[in-house]
């Protein structure tokens, strides 16, 4: 809104002006109390009746407002949270997870701490879908992501990458550290099979690492850590599937 007045005229003469026009009356020399008007430099005493209550509304309108954008902000941030979740587990998805490795990546190459990432997936697992349906795939990647979350710090970071992948950030972790750590992480997945209904398999997994260096950019990243996965995998063709576990009943 656009003020209009004679130039270097204050701002609270050219207020109590336009009050005046809508009826208010003024006492020269009169200090503001502290009430509903006082930000006017006003008492509710120079206003009209009309005025007062034209002012309490509004004052009512403004509480309610900030109300009502607190909610908002309350609503968006829940939104926000759940754009970033997994919608099967309780990891972040992999927009959130590239995001994340671009911050610890800064934070890498600002303070020269090492850190890596790791890509993990499951041997077999289109095996699980196909022979016992999707809410036993469902079951393997669940019991993955819990696995992987009780064996990490809280200062790293875990995110489904889509599908049977999922990625991991090891802070204060270079190349070697990372690789005993993964190697660590895969024997805790593999410990023990996964059980759904009437049948029970073990899972097997493969993983790449790949430290992270400030010159190669998040994505560029994951997808080299996804290649050593994937050469992993192919050194390891003597590994069972995940689907090759007997059904119990």
């Amino acid at each position: 809104m656009k003020i209009t007045g004679a130039r270097n005229e204050p701002f609270s003469a050219i207020r109590k002006r336009a009050l005046a026009q809508a009826g208010a009356h003024f006492t020269a020399g009169t200090a503001a109390p502290a009430d509903k008007t006082a930000f006017l430099g006003l008492s509710e005493a120079d206003l009209t009746p009309a005025v007062q209550n034209a002012v309490k509304t509004l004052l009512t309108e403004i509480d309610d407002l900030r109300g009502e954008v607190a909610r908002l902000k309350s609503k968006l941030s829940e939104a926000e949270a759940l754009a970033d979740r997994d919608p099967l587990t309780p990891l972040l998805n992999r927009r959130a997870f590239v995001r994340e490795l671009g911050r610890i990546r800064t934070f890498a190459q600002r303070y020269g701490s090492p850190a890596s990432v790791v890509y993990f997936d499951l041997d077999g697992f289109k095996s699980v879908n196909d022979r016992f349906g999707h809410a036993a795939g469902d079951a393997a990647l669940q019991a993955v992501a819990e696995r992987l979350a009780a064996n990490v710090r809280d200062s790293d970071i875990i995110g489904r990458m889509g599908g049977d992948e999922f990625g991991v950030i090891l802070v204060q972790a270079d190349e070697a550290t990372a690789r005993a750590k993964a190697e660590s992480l895969a024997q805790a997945i593999e410990a023990s099979p996964i059980e759904f209904g009437d049948w029970s398999a073990p899972l097997h997994i493969s993983y790449g690492v790949r430290e992270i260096t400030p010159d190669v950019e998040p994505e560029t990243l994951v997808a080299e850590a996804d290649a050593a996965m994937f050469a992993a995998k192919r050194a390891r063709t003597a590994a069972p599937p995940i689907a090759t576990g007997e059904a119990t009943g």
